[in-house]
């Protein structure tokens, strides 16, 4: 008599999709107060929608200014459209349904959903490749472990960090398929889509890429995956430069899918190709050539664009002394407090020694092969932890495969023990601690490191500034350009009617370097900057992060002066709505030398 199949094996995308929509269903009811208030706390996911305005608007697709800060010139944001296109979407969608307000706001509440199912399906994949094909419901239980990752797929993060996510997830799912030509496509494509998008996650698909040209020196059968993977990482990238980069990113810049990068990518998938063509029967001669292909794209990189081997964002040094070093989560892991390091942290050391371990219970299966990748890619992402803590949400992500294996083993054995506590309760310990859940539990139980008085503060008047409540109530002023700071710039537009200065976005390096000086100079030095951005008021929050940076550096300037209540004379105080967090000036350039 034949055995019937698991449901959750031959049905299991249809339980997959279903789990999916319980998931979103959850998050959407659980984050229901930040979409009904619009509450894009991230000053990326304030710009993102604005970006999607503009072009719903009537703006080209390839002009991706934003001319509603800094005006008339608009600041230069050096993303792609490829991720407005669902939110776009889901927009002209819902609004014949829900009206334009609520459409938007659904829509945003809706779109980061969207790369976790993309997500959720790769890593169901890569799980029933190498561990099990039953396995994959532990895939979608441990991404709840991942606080970082997750994070990046709540309702209202809509900028890009998901999307690239998503295809970090299937470029492992490619890494894992047994079948060369699919593998190598997905690895190529995933690649080719999460560099259209940015070049946040460029040192995973280099890795990626690295993987893949090991697997074929090791084993020259790889011939085919090397091929497909060279020449649709190539092609991928030519179609998305084409299809999606911006008028400014043909320039030559290196913080871009620009021709420079292209060019690499191009060169890359080529070379690749090439050398599967070759295809020596020899090991070490295979090696060779691959280290010499390696260092002649380097070599070439290196001497047509010097300026790339620096930072990418080809920032002023001032303007990386006084606000891009100082980015949070561009820090190294250890520079953080313990509350932060160990939620991040342990799950990928979890993941890591998974996959180890899954590594050695394979040597003498053909799926040792993807375990080993994987391993190396696992250990790559706990490595960039050190070099910025933005790294946490990939690595994270990574490290399921490999805790999910060590799962596949522990938590059966602790099922067929005799104890029912054992059974019952070192199961469920088990679970939580291989998928990291308990962490962020004991962190928060055991107080590990909390958060001063001061901290608090700051992070309760981000919050309350930002606030829709707030920001609207300025609307009553009819519309004006507002001096207010760095990071409040992008939530001042999408809340209202009024312009901006800036927004923290590198290529605009004189606009920001213009709000710094002009809150730590002295009072005439703010009011010459605000002329010559035509700012007709003064907006602050106090206690806002930014400006403790402002009194820290510069005591008895300016902002300084307004924290201390010496107001200049031409500075004329405009009454907000009681118990605003916010305060506004009118600023008065009568008697003002002329420049």
């Amino acid at each position: 008599m034949p055995v019937r199949p698991h449901p959750l094996d031959s049905h299991w995308r249809r339980w997959l999709f279903l789990a999916w929509v319980a998931i979103a269903a959850w998050f959407l009811w659980d984050r229901w107060n930040a979409v009904h208030w619009l509450a894009l706390s991230d000053t990326d996911d304030n710009m993102r929608l604005m970006q999607v305005r503009a072009w719903l608007g009537g703006q080209g697709w390839y002009d991706l200014r934003q001319y509603r800060l800094n005006p008339p010139g608009g600041l230069d944001i050096h993303w792609s459209r490829l991720v407005d296109l669902p939110i776009a979407g889901l927009i002209l969608l819902l609004k014949p349904l829900a009206g334009p307000v609520w459409a938007e706001r659904l829509a945003v509440g809706i779109a980061p959903l969207l790369p976790m199912g993309v997500a959720l399906a790769a890593l169901a994949v890569t799980v029933r490749r190498l561990v099990a094909p039953v396995a994959w419901p532990l895939a979608v239980l441990f991404l709840f472990g991942c606080s970082s990752t997750l994070l990046m797929f709540m309702p209202e993060r809509i900028d890009h960090h998901g999307w690239q996510l998503a295809c970090l997830a299937w470029t492992v799912a490619g890494l894992a398929d047994p079948k060369q030509a699919r593998g190598g496509m997905v690895v190529g494509l995933s690649s080719a889509f999460s560099l259209t998008i940015g070049l946040e996650l460029l040192p995973y698909c280099a890795m990626a890429g690295a993987i893949v040209g090991l697997r074929w020196v090791w084993d020259r059968a790889e011939a085919r995956r090397l091929t497909v993977y060279g020449a649709t990482l190539a092609g991928g990238s030519a179609v998305g430069f084409v299809a999606f980069a911006s008028n400014a990113n043909y320039a030559m810049r290196c913080d871009a899918l620009t021709p420079i990068w292209l060019s690499a990518v191009v060169a890359g998938g080529a070379l690749l190709v090439l050398l599967a063509w070759i295809a020596p029967a020899n090991r070490i001669v295979r090696l060779v050539l691959t280290l010499l292909a390696g260092g002649v794209l380097a070599g070439a990189f290196a001497a047509l664009f010097p300026q790339c081997l620096q930072r990418p964002e080809g920032v002023s040094d001032e303007l990386a002394r006084t606000w891009l070093n100082n980015v949070r989560e561009a820090k190294p892991l250890y520079s953080m407090p313990w509350r932060t390091i160990l939620p991040i942290i342990t799950g990928p050391i979890i993941g890591l020694l998974g996959t180890l371990f899954a590594t050695w219970r394979a040597r003498r299966t053909a799926t040792i092969v993807p375990w080993a990748a994987i391993t190396l890619f696992t250990a790559f992402a706990v490595a960039m932890l050190f070099w910025q803590i933005r790294s946490g949400p990939a690595a994270q992500l990574l490290a399921v495969p490999g805790a999910v294996a060590l799962a596949w083993v522990v938590l059966p054995w602790l099922l067929s023990r005799n104890s029912r506590v054992v059974r019952i309760l070192g199961t469920a310990a088990a679970v939580l601690v291989l998928s990291s859940m308990a962490v962020g539990f004991l962190v928060q139980k055991l107080r590990i490191d909390p958060p001063d008085n001061r901290t608090k503060t700051v992070l309760r008047a981000g919050s309350r500034c930002a606030s829709l409540p707030a920001l609207q109530a300025l609307n009553r002023i009819p519309a004006a350009v507002m001096f207010t700071h760095v990071d409040l710039g992008p939530r001042l537009i999408v809340a209202t009617h009024h312009d901006g200065i800036t927004g923290p976005y590198h290529r605009n390096g004189d606009a920001i370097l213009d709000v710094h000086h002009a809150f730590q100079g002295d009072p005439e030095n703010f009011r010459a900057i605000a002329a010559l951005h035509h700012a007709t008021y003064l907006l602050t929050c106090p206690n806002m992060a930014e400006t403790t940076n402002y009194r820290a550096r510069s005591p008895g300037g300016f902002y300084d002066l307004l924290a201390h209540n010496k107001v200049p004379a031409w500075l004329t105080p405009v009454a907000l709505p009681k118990g605003s967090p916010l305060r506004l000036w009118r600023i008065d350039y009568t008697g003002m030398a002329p420049k």
